[in-house]
């Protein structure tokens, strides 16, 4: 029964709210307003459905919270987990950006060496025997979906104008262009 359905979304997004509303510091809870929604994500490497918490201060400033599962799945643990920091919560109430999640930390250095550079011609598997040719336009490319600590060796833009990322830097995946 989709009155049914919606009534549980709505049951869920008030849960959600309401968990949000005591995550954020009291003096600035009574500035904040608080919307959930479901997205559907079109991205085939993200959950299907995602909840967005969108926080939207009397001063302007705004940000978002996005769980990788639907409104039913969410716990207060999952919501505090992923719930941006004091710091952040006070920029965006002062109307300053700051990135939420936050972009891991990267030292090149911890990482394995790469057998590419950047501009360097490749050829890249993109099916069971089909390889096309590109370049390297990024070394340690990630996407803010992934869990953290998870890197792929390269980002090629392919002579057809896709962007993809390899996902391994092996003679399988990605290997010298003649």
């Amino acid at each position: 029964n989709a009155q049914a359905e919606k009534e549980a979304l709505r049951v869920n997004f008030d849960k959600i709210e309401g968990w949000s509303v005591n995550l954020i510091p009291e003096n600035l809870r009574s500035e904040a307003m608080i919307t959930v929604q479901e997205v559907q994500c079109g991205d085939p490497n993200c959950a299907p459905i995602d909840t967005l918490i969108t926080l939207i201060f009397n001063s302007g400033g705004r940000g978002m919270v996005n769980l990788p599962m639907e409104s039913r799945e969410v716990t207060p643990e999952e919501l505090a987990e992923n719930f941006p920091t004091v710091e952040v919560l006070t920029k965006w109430h002062a109307g300053e950006e700051a990135d939420w999640p936050p972009e891991p930390q990267f030292e090149e250095s911890a990482m394995p060496q790469l057998r590419f550079g950047v501009g360097q011609k490749v050829l890249c598997r993109v099916g069971p025997k089909e390889w096309h040719s590109g370049e390297i336009i990024q070394t340690w490319y990630r996407e803010v979906t992934w869990p953290n600590g998870a890197w792929a060796p390269y980002k090629v833009k392919l002579d057809d104008g896709r962007c993809i990322f390899a996902p391994g830097d092996m003679e399988q995946i990605i290997k010298a262009a003649p």
